[in-house]
């Protein structure tokens, strides 16, 4: 692998938040399973994601890419919508 290959991590999850102007909150839920007990938990996370478009909604199901940092809370950016919310 060359260094300038880079893997970036891409992301599913449900919108949160869409007021900001180009901006958005997504919320990524993995489950994974405790070390002793044998029990699934669910894991959430919240990342802000640039919308350049202004193009998702809250409820949409999103692909989300990370990248270099935009804002402060900012580094991931919206790939695509894999489903929209009906109006």
């Amino acid at each position: 692998m060359n260094n300038k290959e880079i893997i970036q991590r891409i992301l599913q999850g449900q919108v949160l938040s869409g007021k900001g102007d180009k901006s958005i909150t997504v919320s990524v839920v993995r489950y994974e399973r405790h070390p002793v007990y044998g029990k699934y938990i669910k894991r959430t996370l919240k990342c802000h994601a640039h919308d350049e478009l202004n193009e998702s909604k809250e409820g949409d199901i999103v692909r989300i890419m990370q990248t270099s940092p935009i804002s402060k809370t900012k580094t991931w950016a919206l790939v695509n919508i894999v489903k929209r919310v009906q109006d």
